[in-house]
């Protein structure tokens, strides 16, 4: 059995422990104590119920957690004439796993139903052709915006793929001097190219 689902069986309750109902109580009070007890106690066969649903691990912890969140967030809609507090966990926890699984296949579902409606190929080589040559072209009339020193120092490590310390050893100049250089190039390549952060 892997840690992952160790972490979330329900600690063995002593006799004398409260019980679910007497935790949630508590935990509608905002509780953060009686709900570590809760959890311990519905924890465990809330992740039951979602891996039967979901079958994935790792999907299966994420919902049995948003489940576990929900419940917190949610406390005050328990009603004890609806049934007990373990079921109503365990409704939350099969109704949002249901739901998980209902989203998969309708991504699936439309992805196959996109790729069947665009048969061919999957994307314009012309279009990425002729982007790319324009982007090249923007490039290179940035690159002749910079100072020479600027220029220089970004050519050797974009496109020599140098690193800073090499940069300034092929410069002959100080390596804080290659750093200000290339900050500087590259704050004018942004500007010019247009990237927003």
């Amino acid at each position: 059995m892997d840690d992952s689902v160790r972490a979330i069986r329900p600690a063995a309750q002593g006799p004398a422990g409260p019980s679910a109902e007497d935790l949630m109580a508590q935990v509608v009070r905002g509780s953060e104590a009686a709900f570590e007890q809760l959890y311990e106690v519905v924890a465990g066969p809330i992740f039951g119920v979602v891996r039967r649903v979901v079958r994935d691990v790792a999907q299966s912890e994420e919902v049995a957690q948003e489940v576990l969140v929900e419940l917190w967030r949610t406390a005050a809609r328990y009603d004890s004439v609806q049934g007990s507090v373990l079921n109503w966990a365990l409704t939350l926890a099969h109704r949002r796993a249901v739901d998980r699984v209902r989203s998969a296949q309708a991504r699936t579902d439309r992805e196959q139903r996109a790729g069947a409606t665009a048969p061919g190929r999957e994307f314009d080589e012309v279009l990425e052709a002729v982007t790319a040559r324009l982007e090249r072209e923007q490039v290179r009339r940035c690159l002749d915006g910079l100072t020479e020193l600027q220029r220089e120092s970004i050519m050797l490590a974009y496109y020599g793929g140098h690193t800073y310390p090499e940069v300034a050893d092929l410069l002959q100049s100080p390596l804080g001097t290659i750093k200000t250089r290339m900050r500087d190039g590259l704050i004018r390549l942004r500007d010019c190219l247009g990237v927003t952060r």
